[in-house]
């Protein structure tokens, strides 16, 4: 009996057809890039103060003075949450009396912006911040709107797999690209900060299950050295070349409506794809649907002007391993052996600090010195050498100490943050984007260690459970970039430690770079430092698997 790799082995690894499938589904995670990230100027904080309202009956002295400074970054600024009580102010200003000279400013009495808040249009014309006023009391509502999204990323990365093995890769592609690009669109009219969320909710679960689709898509079309192309750099670098538009897109359009209407266009041209993207030929063939598969093979070498058999696909021949009687597996298995529970454990936290540490980074590009559009560039710009250096480490080198290296250098170079000097503001930047690249790296290269480390029977449970865990981490993230309100460097202390202290655990898991794929929970690798005892049939599985080894080289991202 053949496999499918076998049967369409005439058509070749890299035709005419495979290039256009690599491209176009490579393409369509583009648009994927802006919404993530777009967060970062839709919900944008610019500088505020207490709004005085011009028919104040007061003077130009205490119009000036009346807003209260605090201490920020070691100078004096206007407070952006409290002003003088007004009626003391008209007052004093009816009798003639002069702020600082007359009047002992630190001595009146504060209120909060009764009147709401005048905003800078400096770098912003408007964001939903400054719509909804989503400043001081209500500060908590912009990281909140991030970690909604996720949250909408963590259940579409529930139901996606499901939907897609139900109606199709094909279906659930364009379904899930027209929902993401249709709430996108009705963002727009959001009336209110809780509309906005929760449409935000529903743009995650679009973004993260067009994106599954896409992949597995790609997967099962392409033959399996492309494959790894695909998986590792295809759909990451275009992610990337997204995350790089992201800032082009903020710049020229500075309202948060233009600027969501212009992200939402890049969507509609998605739309023609539907007939150039085939389905997956696999998930037809285990429907039972030959012909139609046999349809697109046929094209398919037609495109790649090679021949094709009459009869590509026999139900006879193929394989079907569906069939076969397996024992049945749960998630509690990932917690059955001592071993299998310290690499579920250590997995989790692995994953999720990560995560913490990508997103809080991507997130945090308002609070850098400098620019914010040229920040978000160099951050997205930053990536592309990290997956190219991520697949090549992949490829010679340890996962162990390649992952840990990765983390050491983000984590480190965060902790020298707060000891560069103010007047070297340029080189806290450079900090954070080699931070933002060693993360990126070893974001890239966890996928595949998490798989390695595995058993076939709970591959799919203890990477879903990982991934789990990086989801929770992405929501936790925009709360770790709040905490920079409060103190600048304590996001890039918190981050910079959790991502060290990760680095070093990730050391005591086992090294599988080179070692066969465990089959059973019994092969799996051993985590370090912990005793085990040896059984003799444990020994006796590994040594009849050494003859054909399985290695994973690359997976999704």
């Amino acid at each position: 009996m053949r496999d499918y790799d076998e049967v369409i082995a005439f058509l070749g690894e890299w035709g005419p057809f495979q290039r256009l499938i690599f491209f176009l589904l490579s393409a369509s995670i583009i648009p994927n890039g802006f919404n993530g990230i777009s967060v970062v100027f839709l919900a944008g904080t610019p500088e505020h103060r207490c709004r005085v309202p011009a028919a104040a009956n007061l003077s130009g002295a205490w119009r000036n003075h009346s807003i209260p400074l605090r201490l920020q970054d070691g100078r004096q600024v206007p407070h952006s949450c409290r002003r003088y009580r007004l009626a003391l102010l008209t007052n004093f200003s009816a009798l003639g009396l002069a702020p600082g000279r007359d009047v002992d400013l630190e001595q009146l009495e504060q209120e909060s912006c009764l009147d709401g808040w005048e905003f800078s249009q400096d770098v912003y014309l408007s964001t939903i911040v400054t719509e909804w006023n989503l400043v001081c009391d209500d500060d908590w509502k912009a990281p909140l709107t991030t970690s909604l999204f996720f949250v909408g990323v963590l259940v579409g990365s529930f139901i996606s797999g499901q939907l897609s093995d139900r109606f199709g890769r094909k279906n659930v592609l364009f379904v899930t690209m027209g929902m993401q690009t249709g709430f996108s669109f009705l963002q727009i009219f959001s009336v209110n900060f809780e509309m906005f969320a929760v449409l935000f909710v529903l743009v995650g679960m679009g973004q993260i299950s067009n994106y599954v689709a896409a992949f597995v898509l790609g997967t099962e079309i392409l033959g399996k050295s492309v494959r790894i192309i695909f998986s590792t750099l295809g759909v990451c670098i275009f992610y990337a070349v997204g995350y790089m538009l992201l800032p082009l897109f903020a710049y020229f359009f500075r309202e948060w409506q233009t600027l969501l209407l212009a992200l939402t266009a890049p969507g509609l041209l998605c739309a023609p794809l539907w007939w150039f993207i085939p389905e997956s030929p696999r998930w037809l063939i285990s429907q039972g649907r030959f012909e139609e598969a046999e349809v697109i093979i046929h094209k398919a070498a037609k495109i790649n002007g090679v021949a094709a058999p009459p009869t590509i696909f026999d139900p006879s021949e193929l394989q079907d391993l569906s069939s076969k009687k397996q024992q049945s597996h749960s998630i509690l298995d990932l917690l059955r052996t001592r071993n299998i529970r310290m690499v579920t454990v250590m997995s989790i936290i692995l994953w999720m600090t990560i995560s913490v540490g990508y997103f809080g980074l991507s997130l945090d590009t308002p609070n850098l010195h400098g620019d914010i559009f040229v920040n978000c560039f160099f951050s997205a710009v930053v990536e592309v050498p990290a997956y190219i250096m991520a697949w090549v480490l992949l490829q010679y080198l340890p996962r162990r100490y390649s992952i840990a290296t990765a983390l050491f250098l983000g984590g480190s170079v965060l902790l020298f943050v707060q000891l560069v000097p103010p007047a070297l503001h340029y080189l806290s930047t450079v900090l954070v984007m080699v931070g933002k690249f060693g993360v990126t790296a070893a974001f890239s290269m966890v996928y595949v260690y998490t798989a390695e480390l595995y058993p076939t029977v709970v591959r799919n449970m203890g990477v879903g459970v990982s991934s789990t865990a990086s989801r929770l981490g992405s929501i936790l993230s925009p709360y770790f970039v709040y905490l920079g309100a409060y103190d600048r460097f304590l996001p890039y202390i918190l981050m910079g430690s959790l991502t060290i202290l990760t680095a070093i655990l990730t050391l005591f898991l086992p090294e599988s770079f080179g070692i066969p794929l465990p089959d059973t929970i019994d092969q799996m690798l051993r985590v370090k430092g912990i005793k085990y005892r040896q059984t003799p049939s444990h020994t006796r599985v590994l040594k009849e698997d050494e003859g054909s080894p399985t290695i994973i080289k690359s997976t999704t991202f």
